[in-house]
């Protein structure tokens, strides 16, 4: 799952450095000594925020149209790109706990082979998210 939000960036004239600004998602700042890191520091914040907010079952909200976000006096708006599935894979690992129900013949079976019922359905499910948000463009 591709993103993108506009964000706006303010160079601090006396040290040089970057602050940015993700206005669509509500507290999400950050900032860097370079126009290059604070980008970075923006798609890690921006990811960071919506991985939060999925993993608590949340919406995540629309992005605003780049046009519609003004920056204030030095500053400028442009796109941060946040691929989900990437950060999601390196930094999502909120677990929850999930009671199920299977037949008993498939449980002694699973049992005997010293399945691990908890790894098979998350791999299996995993397999299904990424099959169902898998776009052209991924």
């Amino acid at each position: 799952m591709k993103l993108t939000y506009p964000a706006i960036f303010y160079k601090d004239d006396e040290t040089g450095a970057y602050a940015v600004e993700v206005p669509d998602l509500p507290g999400c700042v950050t900032g860097s000594d370079t126009l290059a890191d604070a980008i970075l520091m923006g798609i890690d914040a921006a990811s960071g925020w919506v991985l939060d907010e999925l993993e608590d079952g949340r919406r995540v909200p629309d992005a605003s149209v780049l046009e519609a976000i003004k920056a204030g006096p030095g500053g400028f708006v442009s796109l941060l790109v946040l691929d989900m599935d990437a950060y999601a894979e390196k930094y999502g690992n909120k677990a929850v706990r999930k009671n199920l129900t299977i037949p008993a013949w498939l449980n002694t079976f699973a049992e005997a082979n010293h399945v691990n019922f908890s790894q098979v359905l998350q791999d299996t499910l995993t397999e299904m998210y990424l099959q169902f948000f898998k776009t052209p463009e991924s």
